[in-house]
């Protein structure tokens, strides 16, 4: 009697198993057909008030799409059953919608075929889902990524490094952030660089994390550091200063420094660091805009941009006009897909898409987009913090807190609440560097999910 029951037991326990990850991945399954749904819409609203006509080979390629995103669904039924089934539902609708604005904005300017920033996005887009479906297969375990710590920051030095190596910097552009591969290809090596320099960091303060904790003045109620636990903190400022000077790029600097302040409180829960941090970033703020012209005029612009004593309107000053005067146009229910005029901004498809879109689906349709981006930057946190294993703590929080903290400096930027720098925004502006580095956040968060759930008791350090 005793066997029987223990076999009926365990029967019952292998079926639980088995509905609950079938119950994630059919949630995912609607959500993505409503994500492709909305994505196919927009595509379709976009010909109709743009051009008044469909183009069913547009339609078509989308189409494909949607069917690489499924294929992911389906792989993650397959090998990561686990996996949180909100994550590539919002990623894949943001894609739509950027990919939607992108080709709005050629439609205007009459640009086609691979002329045309929304066939590359396409592409980009197909390469993407591709990369994420080969992480989900080949990672198995995240937790390997741990054993190779100091080679991701190698690594990710070295990706900074590229635009500096002879022959692959793009001449003409504004900062030193882009290579060329033959004159052909061209990337953000800073895309991929801040993914390993999340794994570095995570693996260096899982190592570290006892000395950063346990040891220090306590001053004002709070413990401080000691000079050399606050040395690592130093190193990455210099290096952000670094990026900032040398590559002419704000915004990648301030990111990096961002992400690695925010993992260090998180593996710390001490509210110094975070004091560090900021105090760290408005002395380098400072200095920068003491030394450096170009993050002077940034400055510049953003305090006195409608003073035409000091920003010439048809000059440095042109370009957040018009994206100011685009969101002013959209209203609170926007002018419809295919009906504004976002073209007139300068960038539109890429650094000021959030202006665009905030034109022609108003305030409503960008707080809707920024709730998504809301969404999945809690999912992303939740799985973090939902598991027992540091390094995949660690992992999961810095790169949603690397999303969160794009998306802000790309909003706050366009909207003055803060200076603009050069970032993109996560999923939705034209450019395959980025794209490809948000589908790879994407994989990682689908295993670390994963693995959190099936073994949440592992620890590591």
């Amino acid at each position: 009697m005793s066997t029987d029951v223990a076999a009926d037991t365990t029967v019952i326990k292998a079926l639980k198993r088995l509905r609950m990850p079938q119950t994630q991945r059919n949630r995912e399954f609607w959500l993505l057909l409503f994500a492709c749904v909305v994505s196919g819409a927009a595509l379709t609203l976009v010909q109709l008030g743009a051009l008044g006509v469909i183009d069913p080979v547009v339609l078509a390629i989308g189409g494909g799409l949607a069917v690489l995103a499924f294929a992911l669904h389906v792989v993650l039924r397959i090998v990561a059953s686990d996996a949180d089934p909100f994550v590539v539902p919002i990623a894949t609708l943001l894609t739509g919608l950027g990919i939607a604005m992108i080709y709005r904005i050629d439609i205007a300017f009459k640009n086609t075929g691979w002329d045309a920033y929304s066939t590359k996005q396409l592409a980009w887009t197909g390469i993407s889902l591709a990369g994420a479906i080969a992480v989900v297969i080949l990672l198995r375990n995240y937790r390997i990524l741990f054993r190779y710590t100091y080679i991701f920051g190698l690594a990710g030095i070295l990706l900074l490094l590229l635009p500096f190596v002879p022959g692959l910097r793009i001449a003409d552009a504004n900062a030193a952030v882009w290579v060329s591969l033959g004159g052909v290809f061209a990337f953000q090596p800073g895309e991929l660089a801040k993914i390993c320099l999340a794994i570095f960091f995570a693996g260096y303060l899982v190592r570290t994390r006892e000395s950063l904790t346990s040891v220090g003045k306590r001053v004002l109620g709070i413990t401080w550091p000691r000079m050399r636990e606050l040395g690592p903190v130093l190193v990455v400022w210099v290096i952000s200063l670094a990026i900032i000077v040398f590559q002419r790029d704000l915004g990648t600097g301030t990111l990096i420094f961002g992400m690695f302040v925010a993992m260090l409180y998180v593996a710390t829960g001490k509210t110094s660091w975070v004091l560090i941090g900021l105090v760290l970033v408005a002395a380098g703020v400072a200095l920068a805009t003491q030394i450096l012209s170009y993050v002077r005029g940034r400055f510049t612009n953003w305090l006195f941009l409608f003073d035409a004593n000091q920003v010439d309107p048809d000059g440095a000053g042109y370009q957040p006009m018009q994206g100011l005067f685009g969101l002013a146009r959209g209203g609170l229910i926007g002018t419809g897909w295919g009906q504004g005029r976002p073209q007139i901004t300068p960038l539109a498809h890429s650094d000021y898409i959030i202006t665009s879109l905030g034109e022609e689906l108003g305030l409503i349709g960008l707080f809707a987009i920024l709730c998504l981006y809301m969404v999945f930057v809690s999912r992303g946190m939740r799985i973090g913090l939902a598991g027992q294993d540091d390094f995949g703590k660690l992992l999961a929080t810095g790169l949603s807190f690397t999303i969160a903290l794009q998306v802000f400096i790309m909003v706050g930027g366009v909207t003055r609440v803060i200076p603009l720098t050069g970032l993109t925004t996560p999923f939705l502006a034209a450019g395959g560097s980025s794209l490809v580095a948000n589908w790879l956040i994407v994989a990682l968060l689908l295993r670390i999910s994963d693995g959190v759930r099936r073994q949440p008791r592992v620890v590591i350090g």
